[in-house]
């Protein structure tokens, strides 16, 4: 083995074990849903969907939002929506919850498998046309790799939100906290908090 190539290979095992050093020191980032038990402060308890509590830490100045029912008729063209929907046979999606995102608030869009329950969907898009039936409505939705058909039936839920504050959660509410960093001492960093008693653990 010639000395350039000890090198190579010291220089690839050094670069492999910095990659795998970085990703072991990276925080865990998880998605919280459950229900507030308790609230100290900016720090609240979460009995999840498992029973288990997590203790969980509002980030200074994060956002919090309360999902408040809404209607169907609110859902309109132009509308930037989350679909939770479970996939059909013809490829459509059958829509167990809608979001509507409030004016001027738009994540990412696009389509992804979701963990609310198996081969559950997620698409956040933009309404295009819809058609009313007598089940409820069809909607096609369009994000920047495609578009779906969204099937509405009669009991989706179907939701928005409003700012609110950390004054307003109350034990016993529902809470969902995308991104939530877990630290060191086992504790979780919420930048951003949605919290109610309406469709909010979807």
């Amino acid at each position: 083995m010639t000395k350039m190539t000890r090198r190579l290979i010291g220089a690839s095992v050094f670069a492999l074990l910095a990659t795998s050093f970085a990703a072991a020191q990276a925080p865990q980032v998880v998605r919280v849903r459950g229900t507030i038990e308790n609230v100290s402060g900016s720090v609240i308890d979460v009995k999840d969907r498992s029973g288990a509590v997590m203790k969980v830490k509002l980030a200074d100045n994060a956002p919090v939002s309360e999902v408040v029912k809404a209607s169907l008729a609110d859902v309109t063209e132009g509308s930037f929506i989350a679909v939770t929907a479970m996939p059909q046979p013809d490829g459509s999606q059958k829509a167990i919850e809608i979001s509507i995102f409030p004016a001027g608030a738009h994540p990412p869009d696009g389509f992804r498998p979701w963990d609310f329950a198996p081969n559950s969907t997620m698409t956040n898009a933009t309404v295009g046309n819809e058609v009313a039936d007598k089940e409820g409505k069809t909607l096609t939705v369009k994000y920047k790799d495609g578009e779906k058909k969204v099937i509405v039936p009669a009991d989706a839920l179907i939701v928005t939100s409003k700012k609110a504050s950390l004054a307003d959660v109350k034990a016993g509410q529902k809470i969902m906290i995308f991104a939530a960093k877990k630290l060191p001492d086992g504790t979780f960093e919420a930048p951003n908090m949605s919290f109610g008693d309406y469709g909010v653990w979807r």
